[in-house]
């Protein structure tokens, strides 16, 4: 099925089961425009993009009917990114929403006029997208997944699962995370956290699937390592390389999104990415009926998820403590 059809299919049905008729009546004045920008390839970003459309549709916005919507993919690419932001704000929509700091960031810098709802930039104000987070004096406001001090916990997990540690990897792209940049932070969290246990972080930085190999490769020649895969997300063809990599070389690893472990990494520990998408759907909703950007302060996220896959931990013959299976929310067996 194509990704339009699969999204329209889903929001079709999410306005049809829980939009009331009044509801639609009473706000449905005319073709609205929403403009998306995501890191993430295709493939990567489908299910959560429906997601988001059908929580849209829960409150009154459905494609096709009062709601036009022009989705680009920026990959993993940071002039892509730029190139599709100046194409989007030129469509002059209602509002745009923005996936990562990277990508809010080069929206930013196309316009200072049309509202931006961002999704998971990390830490908004050590990124630059906002100075204040009760009262946001741009046009960008949202809610965010993470922030840099959750990076410490991903050292902690590591350490439980793997006792002997001695080294943290931390692969990361390096054309997305840089200093002044969403991500860079949890870099400096993670050498805080490791230096804290003992444990020795090193930086592998790549630019592409080469970069992979050969950092993951040298990393893996010393004994004990694990390794953390830093945000923003990574395309699928990077995962990839680093899930086969990672389970080649018997590393454990962990990232902060749910769908890591679903493909084969070995934990996850970050905000629920559903609870996510509510959020972000009613930002967009209240701008599109009137709120003003200043009126929506940026909201952080308040429930977290582990996630655990034993199929993988067998595969690198890793044994887990019973404790942190039990405080686990989710085992993929």
């Amino acid at each position: 099925m194509r990704r339009r059809e699969f999204i329209a299919g889903l929001g079709a049905a999410g306005a049809c089961a829980t939009v009331p008729r009044l509801a639609l009546g009473q706000q449905d004045t005319g073709m609205r425009r929403l403009a998306m920008l995501v890191p993430g390839d295709e493939d990567q970003s489908i299910t959560s993009v429906a997601i988001f459309l059908n929580e849209l549709a829960k409150l009154g916005w459905v494609e096709g009917r009062n709601l036009r919507i022009d989705l680009r993919h920026g990959s993993a690419d940071a002039d892509r990114f730029r190139s599709y932001a100046a194409e989007l704000v030129g469509l002059a929509p209602d509002v745009i929403v923005t996936v990562s700091g990277a990508v809010t960031t080069a929206v930013q810098r196309q316009t200072q006029a049309i509202p931006i709802v961002f999704l998971a930039v990390g830490d908004p104000v050590a990124s630059g997208v906002v100075k204040n987070i009760a009262r946001p004096e741009g046009n960008a406001t949202g809610v965010t997944n993470l922030f840099d001090s959750i990076a410490g916990k991903w050292v902690e997990l590591l350490k439980e699962a793997l006792p002997s540690i001695a080294n943290v990897g931390m692969i990361y792209n390096a054309r997305l995370v840089v200093p002044g940049a969403g991500g860079y932070g949890y870099l400096l969290s993670i050498e805080e956290a490791a230096r804290a246990i003992g444990v020795q972080a090193i930086r592998i930085p790549y630019r592409d699937a080469i970069d992979i190999v050969r950092g993951i490769d040298a990393f893996a020649a010393a004994a004990n390592g694990g390794l953390i895969v830093v945000p923003p997300v990574s395309t699928s063809s990077d995962r990839k390389s680093i899930h086969r990599l990672a389970a080649e070389h018997r590393l454990p690893d962990i990232q902060a999104f749910s769908s890591f472990a679903a493909e084969g990494g070995l934990m996850t520990y970050g905000s629920d990415s559903v609870a996510l998408l509510q959020r972000g759907s009613y930002f967009v909703d209240r701008i599109l009926r009137g709120a003003k950007v200043s009126e929506l302060p940026v909201e952080f996220p308040t429930t977290f998820k582990l996630v655990v896959n034993m199929k993988t931990a067998k595969a690198i013959g890793l044994s887990l403590p019973e404790s942190l299976l039990l405080r686990a929310d989710e085992v993929i067996e």
